[in-house]
């Protein structure tokens, strides 16, 4: 199965430059926030393909206009053909406005989500629109990442874990790839596209 990851700046080639069988091939598109609903409608338009999405930091404009076509699984844990989704949006709060958490808040989040991860045993993809606290995040609190992250990617070892918020264009140590114990780590920033199954992605970047 072959994935879609997408973040916090919309593609020119997926939008303005966007050519008819351009993502054939693709069978799942996961937003990790920060984009807008414009730009998800148009792409679930375009390729017919299911998209889930949580939010970013600055989605509060999903209030007024949600991504028609999409599916929010913000504190939800959904299966696409199979493979276990855990989505937990937002952000470190750093302005007390919405989608912003301290680290308690987020961990009452997983607490309520815990029943759930246990009936279904797990998860395969965490999808975030934070980064986890030391594996690529920022020491200043907007982009700090979350410490219970750590601990889901530690307890139950999901084959990737997907975020986006911090850039690839603040500079190079915010790598595309990345691998953390047994989970592939993705920063999702604008596009990238990968193999589900595939445990070598540091090694051949696709698209």
């Amino acid at each position: 199965m072959k994935i879609l990851a997408i973040a916090d700046e919309e593609s020119r080639l997926l939008w303005d430059y966007y050519k008819e069988g351009c993502l054939d091939g693709v069978d799942l598109i996961l937003s990790a926030g920060d984009l807008s609903s414009d730009y998800l409608e148009f792409l679930v338009t375009m390729t017919n393909l299911p998209i889930y999405y949580i939010h970013g930091n600055h989605d509060i404009r999903y209030d007024v206009k949600a991504p028609g076509g999409c599916t929010c699984i913000d504190d939800d844990l959904i299966v696409f053909n199979g493979v276990r989704i855990l989505g937990l949006g937002g952000s470190m709060c750093y302005s007390h406005k919405k989608y912003q958490y301290t680290d308690k808040q987020m961990k009452r989040r997983v607490l309520k989500l815990l029943p759930k991860i246990c009936r279904y045993r797990g998860f395969d993809i965490l999808l975030t629109h934070s980064p986890a606290r030391g594996l690529h995040d920022a020491e200043d609190l907007p982009h700090r990442g979350f410490k219970i992250f750590n601990w889901l990617l530690i307890r139950f070892k999901p084959k990737y874990f997907i975020y986006g918020h911090v850039h690839q264009t603040y500079g190079g140590k915010y790598a595309r790839y990345d691998k953390f114990e047994d989970t592939e780590l993705i920063n999702a920033f604008e596009r990238c596209i990968f193999e589900y199954g595939d445990h070598n992605l540091k090694d051949h970047i696709i698209w």
